[in-house]
């Protein structure tokens, strides 16, 4: 009969023990140690019998209990699951709403045009997303992490509710029109992007919180919670079928936006049809922010979170310029930057150009939010079709396949967009057949473009990125996660405009400049390639560490007591052979002495 015992850490031992009993190999592990008698133990030894006369009879000594599951997945594992679904589906309904609202907002407005976009992205969305990220630091390392949740969140969700109701609709009294007219005159038409931010500057603070909202809220706060509940393997199944939900919502926040725009075309004259819908919207966004906390507050109080592994390296808080200086030097989180600034210049490089475009088929508000509420619309669908297929690829193909679809879908479709702006024209007579301009050709074919882009960056890049976080220790995956995510997004998207900047000043027009955006383009996107390849390998490294630990953690817990047997070979001991009085006289057992603990 065989059991293996669970130690405590303590021996007990004669007081007065015999040498010859240590020194003679003949003798057994039960004149070595004092028997153990069953009242000094109480119920933990007729428990501890029972166990090991169970495992000699071929039973567990450890029963497992099999925790209930739902559809073949464990309760505990949904009780994470779906509230995180219904968090991401607000908070992309939200950001669907934001970012279509944000464009009409700065685009359509007297004295400005898509032109003031890349000026926006440059000098005022990044300099903004850089101040949170320290700030962001700092409050890292004095606040809890439910505090610093709803720190950051509630000042979003008071923004959009007072923007909507008091800053908007008062905005004709503190916009300073006069000022930017007389700027104009002097400065001349080429400075009319960035006189237009003086002007709108209202407007361009709702752009830069819009912004904010897909790094903070959907990467920072909302990624990170994620990441701290999850394992790598829970992570893998259903990272990606957290955007089924979530695309759900850009579908019908795609739908919410269109039926606004088209409210405003059936309110009588005088009516500001645009403040209406703004209010309406602006009222969902606040409704959604406050289920985002409430879902958060309910997860922090009634689901158990996941012990992470202790063998983890544990780093000191740190200021802003060492975490700065932390994060520089480690090549992994530099990697996964990488990744994040080569999507931001990339997508930036064709979307503007598409909206500049875009505006000139829809000029009016109501015609472009329209079209942007059926492009968001569209952008769910796939983003749908494409989450269905996200897990065949994890499964079927790995991390590394996965990262590296969505910049070859971008490279392709790009590539396909500057073709037919640099050479529409030629095509005319033959679009003109389909009803279609050059001008609607480009616009649609970008359609399509940011279409299949924003999807595969939904469905496998986002994925992609977090999962590379969970493997890191707490200190990086927070202050990297801030770094990355507030600063490099922007980062990318800026350091796009600023290439657009360039070539408008060097060669007269964006059109002039197309070939050159083409080859900048598949520069930065074999880059991409490159760092996926080399975060895909160090992603496998860490992965088989984590898993290695927490073997070690779990094995240990189970120490086989090993006794010499009478020939002298070790051997797994029996209950009975640690306890002397089995099989032995009352009198032998009272020969021994009391035990003394060491």
């Amino acid at each position: 009969m065989e059991a293996v015992l669970q130690t405590k850490g303590l021996l007990s031992l004669p007081s007065n023990p015999n040498p010859k009993g240590f020194n003679s190999p003949s003798q057994g592990l039960r004149h070595r140690f004092k028997p153990l008698k069953p009242e000094s133990l109480g119920g933990d030894f007729h428990a501890g019998r029972a166990e090991a006369a169970s495992a000699a009879d071929g039973q567990p000594l450890f029963e497992e209990s099999e925790s209930p599951k739902f559809m073949g997945i464990e309760i505990f594992t949904l009780k994470k699951i779906i509230p995180l679904g219904l968090m991401f589906f607000c908070i992309l309904f939200n950001y669907t709403i934001l970012r279509d609202t944000k464009d009409v907002l700065v685009v359509t407005a007297k004295g400005s045009s898509a032109e003031i976009i890349p000026f926006l992205k440059t000098w005022v969305n990044l300099p903004m997303a850089v101040g949170f990220m320290l700030l962001y630091t700092k409050l890292a390392n004095v606040l809890s992490k439910q505090a610093l949740f709803y720190t950051v969140i509630v000042p979003f969700i008071a923004f959009f509710g007072a923007f909507g109701f008091v800053l908007y609709p008062l905005s004709h009294y503190f916009h300073p029109t006069a000022l930017a007219d007389k700027l104009l005159a002097m400065l001349g038409p080429r400075f009319l992007g960035p006189l237009a931010i003086i002007r709108i500057w209202s407007f361009c603070l709702f752009y830069v919180m819009a912004e904010l909202w897909g790094s903070v809220v959907i990467s920072v706060l909302f990624w990170g919670f994620a990441n701290q509940i999850t394992t790598v393997e829970e992570a893998k199944r259903f990272y990606p079928l957290f955007g089924l939900g979530a695309n759900v919502a850009l579908i019908f926040s795609g739908r919410t936006v269109k039926y606004f725009s088209n409210l405003r075309k059936n309110l009588g004259p005088g009516v500001d049809g645009w403040a209406i819908s703004l209010k309406a919207m602006m009222s969902i966004v606040v409704l959604m922010g406050l289920i985002i906390c409430c879902i958060y507050w309910w997860m922090n109080n009634y689901v158990p979170l996941p012990s992470r592994s202790k063998k983890k390296k544990v780093k000191p808080s740190m200021g802003t310029m060492e975490s700065l200086k932390f994060l520089v030097s480690s090549r992994y989180i530099r990697d996964l930057a990488t990744l994040v600034v080569a999507y931001g210049i990339s997508i930036n490089l064709v979307e503007v150009t598409w909206k500049s475009k875009l505006k000139a088929q829809f000029p009016s508000p109501n015609e472009y939010s329209s079209f942007m509420g059926d492009f968001s619309t569209a952008t769910g669908i796939a983003t749908f079709i494409m989450m269905l297929l996200s897990q065949w690829v994890f499964d079927k193909y790995g991390w590394g396949a996965a990262a590296k679809i969505t910049p070859t879908v971008l490279l392709l479709t790009g590539v396909g967009f500057f073709s037919l702006i640099l050479f529409g024209d030629p095509l005319g007579p033959g679009l003109a057949k389909f009803g279609m301009t050059p001008l609607l050709a480009a616009v649609y074919v970008g359609a399509m473009q940011n279409i299949f882009s924003k999807s595969a960056k939904y469905s496998l890049f986002d994925p992609c990125k977090e999962m590379a976080y969970i493997p890191l220790d707490e200190e990086t995956k927070v202050k990297g996660k801030a770094a990355i995510d507030v600063v490099c997004n922007p980062l990318g998207k800026s350091g796009g405009a600023l290439i657009q900047q360039f070539m408008i000043l060097t060669f007269g027009s964006l059109a002039n400049s197309t070939p050159y955006l083409g080859g900048i383009l598949l520069v930065i996107v074999l880059a991409w390639l490159a760092a996926a390849k080399s975060l895909d390998m160090q992603f496998t490294a860490l992965r088989r560490e984590e898993e290695l630990e927490t073997e070690m953690e779990q094995t240990v817990m189970k120490v086989p007591v090993v006794a010499e047997t009478e020939s002298g070979n070790g051997s797994p001991v029996s209950v009975s052979a640690l306890d002397p009085t089995a099989g032995e006289s009352p009198s032998d057992s009272s020969e021994t002495s009391t035990p003394r603990n060491i």
